[in-house]
């Protein structure tokens, strides 16, 4: 590899398996028993707010039940100790990269501790469920908070910042992701087109492995802490 200053690190599903959360295509493409089209899109929220909201609210109570593995220990590490640039954008929606220490992140996909308020268009923190339509606690509206969630057919958060990282990046890492999901499937085309290093850690080879100068498969949390060691030797 050339000198290394400037890194951007994507994080999907893969990462948070490890620490006991389901990944979004599951079997049958199937979330936890439930059609992505039921519980992800604009659409399913409008036709049934009572399940949506349900299915989030156990998704959120179920975060307090795991931890951070050794992969999201090791990028927080390597956030802390990097002199570098360093960006870490997460597909994930849970917490468990600031939980582990992580402080240079963005959550393209959203947070599920966060709640929308459609009323006011403001984002507050969120422990407890939706689905009891609680107030704004900006503007006090009832009923109007929404799942702080990217879905499908909606636009994913801080694109600019996130092409900004992209186009200065000297090397581009992908970990636990599927490669089928766009924009973030295109985002190694984005580095490599730039000049920049690319990586894949992954249980399997992605869809887009064949765009990676090295793809690199195993277990993220053996994967990522051994990468992580190499990095800042």
């Amino acid at each position: 590899m050339r000198e290394i200053s400037n890194i951007v690190i994507l994080t999907g599903a893969g990462i948070s398996a490890e620490s006991g959360l389901a990944t979004f295509r599951g079997p049958e493409g199937l979330w936890e028993g439930h059609r992505v089209e039921d519980v992800a899109t604009p659409e399913a929220f409008a036709r049934d707010p009572v399940l949506v909201h349900r299915f989030y609210d156990a998704r959120r109570a179920n975060l307090k039940t795991v931890a951070p593995n050794a992969a999201h220990l090791a990028l927080a590490r390597l956030d802390a100790e990097w002199p570098g640039e360093l960006l870490i954008v997460t597909q994930n929606v849970d917490d468990l990269h600031e939980r582990a220490g992580a402080k240079r992140i963005l959550h393209m996909h959203g947070e599920l501790r966060s709640a929308w308020c459609l009323a006011c268009d403001a984002r507050s923190r969120w422990e407890e469920d939706l689905g009891d339509h609680p107030p704004c606690p900006s503007c006090g509206a009832a009923g109007r908070l929404r799942p702080d969630i990217v879905w499908f057919g909606e636009m994913p958060y801080a694109m600019e910042a996130i092409d900004a990282a992209l186009m200065n990046a000297d090397l581009f890492v992908s970990i636990g992701t599927s490669g089928a999901v766009y924009p973030a499937a295109g985002f190694v085309q984005t580095a490599r087109y730039r000049g920049a290093e690319t990586l894949e850690m992954n249980l399997e080879p992605s869809l887009g492995s064949f765009h990676f100068h090295e793809s690199r498969t195993g277990r993220a949390g053996e994967l990522v802490p051994q990468w992580v060691e190499e990095m800042l030797r």
